[in-house]
């Protein structure tokens, strides 16, 4: 007699959802995936990981002991051991406006701070709370491509307009002002820049919100690298110009205090005219919480703490890091022909340079390229592909000055290898 349940039913009523199957091929993680595959593990290399925005996994990255010291007090307190409110505690958000107001002309208040897991939630939030139909947005190319993953997501029309490399990354105004139209609710900026490593001037800044102001959009501006700007520019937060257009910036503790793990990011309203709040954007971004998840309590029990009492010290330090390894790449790069960099990085954690195919034999694109040179060299870098920018590469520099030492030699000799070798001339 054959088992009921295997002949009750032969079609089932569900089935995978389109836009999980489509949205992750947007993201870098899969990118990564994929090189990792290509990793042979017969060598016994160490793997040179020059892809990813997560320096804490060497050992002179470690956070301060100061935000260490601040979690465990949490843990201990037994105070955070609760459900937090939807828009995060109140002690959290209060220390996040006074330390965001310090570089402002206008003092945030807790009520503009909405705490989120990471910055990556804040982007879901955010995106989700401006989704109607026929919608559409402006996103950067290259840019963080969550952007799109959400976008795709939730059904906002992208529309790209380019960061100019010539001109250290800035944006394409008149692009900008030539994709906008009645259906356009924002635009992106990501300053210091992801995948760049730009740094905007305060009068640039100034122009995205007077054209922001003109199309009748807000400025998204992610701020995950903020103050980690190690040239000659300053870190200016949009939110400076927002009285000219409505800004609201994302970020987080991930970068500047290296615990990318922690989750604890935040979406800030800058808009000392009113406007999102008449416009419904806030209801929008509250109501979305309502059904959302938040970030563990305890990490935000200890954010008083951690912004409060972290010393100047730890962060000249990661920033003077960050500027030595800055410097060895760009020097390095200038030693291997099929790459270029057009303009040195001036914060954030990578670089992107130009690749040049025609110097090349057997490399078919950028992902190619990356996906031989894993195989090979045991070394990892990202794809243009994968921000938005083909036959480009992007390059990490935030890790350990032996790793880039090593890295940069392996990656000399897989060009050395792949060179076009010249013809004969008679």
């Amino acid at each position: 007699m054959e088992n009921s349940t295997t002949t009750t039913r032969k079609i089932w009523n569900f089935k995978e959802t389109e836009k999980l199957e489509s949205a992750p091929n947007l993201t870098i993680r899969i990118v990564l995936d994929k090189l990792r595959s290509c990793l042979d593990t017969a060598d016994t290399r160490p793997v040179i990981p020059l892809c990813l925005a997560d320096p804490s996994a060497f050992p002179c990255f470690r956070t301060t002991p100061i935000a260490e010291d601040a979690i465990v007090d949490a843990v201990r307190s037994a105070k955070f051991n609760c459900y937090s409110p939807t828009v995060g505690i109140l002690p959290a958000r209060r220390a996040v406006a006074e330390y965001l107001s310090q570089d402002l002309p206008y003092k945030l208040s807790p009520d503009d701070i909405y705490l989120t897991s990471g910055c990556i939630q804040a982007i879901e939030v955010l995106l989700s709370a401006l989704a109607r139909p026929n919608a559409n947005i402006l996103l950067p190319t290259p840019g963080f491509l969550f952007y799109e993953a959400r976008a795709a997501f939730t059904h906002i029309e992208m529309r790209h307009f380019n960061l100019l490399p010539d001109k250290e990354w800035e944006v394409d105004l008149n692009a900008v002002e030539s994709l906008a139209d009645e259906n356009t609710v924002a635009i992106v900026i990501i300053n210091p820049g992801n995948p760049c490593g730009n740094v905007y001037t305060d009068q640039h800044l100034k122009k995205v919100a007077e054209t922001a102001r003109k199309l009748g959009i807000l400025v998204i501006s992610d701020e995950v690298y903020a103050h980690l700007t190690f040239g000659s520019r300053p870190f200016v937060p949009m939110g400076v110009f927002g009285s000219i257009a409505p800004v609201i910036t994302l970020g987080s503790i991930s970068k500047m205090w290296i615990v990318p793990g922690w989750r604890l990011g935040w979406l800030v309203t800058n808009d000392p005219n009113g406007i999102l709040k008449e416009h419904g954007v806030i209801d929008s971004i509250t109501g979305y919480l309502n059904i959302s998840s938040d970030p563990a309590t305890f990490i935000q029990g200890a954010i008083p703490q951690i912004l409060k009492n972290t010393k100047d010290d730890f962060f000249s330090k990661i920033v003077n890091m960050l500027r030595e390894d800055a410097d060895f790449c760009y020097e390095r790069i200038k030693d291997i022909p099929c790459i270029t960099c057009p303009s040195k990085p001036q914060g954030s954690m990578f670089v992107m340079v130009q690749l040049h195919l025609n110097l090349l034999e057997d490399i078919e694109d950028d992902l190619d390229f990356c996906a031989k040179l894993a195989r090979e060299e045991s070394m990892i870098i990202l794809p243009g592909v994968a921000v938005g920018l083909k036959n480009w590469l992007r390059i990490t520099f935030a890790c350990e000055p032996s790793y880039l030492e090593d890295g940069f030699q392996r990656l000399n000799a897989f060009y050395k290898r792949h060179a076009k070798k010249q013809e004969a001339t008679v």
